[in-house]
């Protein structure tokens, strides 16, 4: 809302002029609700992110796992086979 305020001045020589000033006051409130809207979507924007971020270092993980856990596989085979060319060998040579 605006306030007019009209003030007549006189001159020493007695002339007078008048002078106006208008007074506005910012709304309050206004933007105040579009500034909160922002904020929320820049918070959920926000967590999105985390989570996203999150589950991609929990698949690498995941990932490391498997191959470790196929590493050690691999390991045990040749284990395996190692034994079963001694007890060949043995065979071998105990006849």
């Amino acid at each position: 809302m605006a306030e007019e305020r009209i003030t007549e001045v006189q001159t020493p020589s007695g002339g007078s002029h008048t002078h106006t000033t208008v007074i506005s006051e910012p709304r309050s409130g206004r933007g105040g609700g579009a500034m909160w809207v922002i904020v929320l979507l820049l918070i959920i924007v926000a967590a999105i992110a985390v989570f996203y971020l999150s589950g991609l270092n929990g698949s690498e993980v995941a990932k490391n796992d498997a191959i470790a856990e196929a590493a050690e596989d691999v390991g045990n085979a040749a284990g395996q086979v190692g034994e079963a060319a001694q007890d060949a060998a043995d065979s071998v040579k105990n006849r």
